[in-house]
């Protein structure tokens, strides 16, 4: 007789078979708030979708999500929806006019330590037979070092540190990829420069940040790129659309679309660890060994 799990087993292996593809999964992350995240994850993801991938993007922001405003969306359903059983993982997904595709944050209050180990199961059940083409995830998460930022960081296969020129953002910033490396072992990071003055300005604010990590800290960090500051991302905003899709010849649109030609240089996710029910998985598990508040 075959056990539960051996079924398990073969079910996923099925679903590997119907969708081969590995999911590259970036984290967005920074160490304070006001540095323009949500703003980056949208507009990478747009960008990202706008040369020919099919992103997804999953609110982390679990105290102030806002990406479905900068999508111009209206979501019916999130994630706790799920978890009640109210709706499919599916019904909860949002389509934008660009085609990316959001999971909004979820707005209840149980937390995934307080999960049952069948509701740990329909979750990662229900990502991993989402049935869409997906090949990226962007998570936006939370500003800061919250238990839920670190799960979150921690499950992702590549890490993006959003920093602008502001004292409190290199240090907070620091101080993000202090308490990964030190406590976590996460030990590589992609940088980004936000709002910078010029392209000398923003690799001026990274070699700031290296400074520090290269005296005390044992990681690698690579500049991704810069964003200038650019006062059409302002007009695209009070348009409730990303910059690259509202205006996509300026200056911040175009330095987006270069981001994902350096994204597109990254090796490939090993098909081992690159399916999307392997990143909640450990999601999962990370966030149980925190204690910390998902939702």
């Amino acid at each position: 007789m075959q056990t539960a799990e051996f079924q398990e087993d073969q079910a996923s292996g099925l679903r590997r078979m119907l969708n081969p593809q590995p999911v590259r999964v970036i984290a967005v992350s920074s160490g304070k708030g006001g540095v323009g995240k949500t703003n980056v994850s949208v507009n990478l993801a747009v960008a990202m979708q706008n040369a020919g991938h099919d992103v997804l993007i999953m609110d982390g922001d679990l105290g102030l999500a806002n990406a479905d405003v900068l999508l111009g969306v209206q979501p019916s359903y999130n994630l706790s929806h799920v978890l009640s059983g109210e709706a499919t993982l599916e019904e909860t997904v949002v389509t934008s006019t660009s085609g990316v595709k959001l999971v909004p944050a979820a707005s209840g209050t149980k937390s995934m330590t307080e999960l049952s180990e069948a509701e740990h199961t329909g979750v990662v059940r229900a990502f991993s037979e989402l049935n869409m083409p997906l090949d990226t995830l962007i998570v936006d998460t939370a500003a800061g070092i919250s238990d839920g930022v670190v799960s979150f960081v921690r499950a992702a296969r590549e890490v993006l540190v959003v920093v602008c020129d502001e004292p409190a953002s290199i240090t907070d910033a620091y101080a993000l990829i202090k308490v990964l490396s030190a406590e976590y072992g996460v030990n590589r990071f992609h940088v980004l420069a936000n709002m910078a003055q010029s392209a000398q300005h923003g690799r001026q604010l990274f070699a700031k940040l290296v400074a520090v990590t290269d005296r005390f800290l044992d990681v690698t960090l690579t500049l991704l790129g810069v964003i200038p500051r650019d006062d059409y991302l302002l007009k695209a905003v009070q348009k409730r659309k990303p910059v690259v899709e509202a205006f996509p010849r300026s200056r911040a649109a175009l330095a987006f679309s270069k981001l994902v030609q350096k994204i597109d240089r990254w090796p490939i996710p090993d098909a081992a660890a690159g399916h999307l029910e392997f990143f909640v998985e450990r999601l999962i598990q990370y966030s149980a060994d925190q204690g910390g508040p998902y939702s």
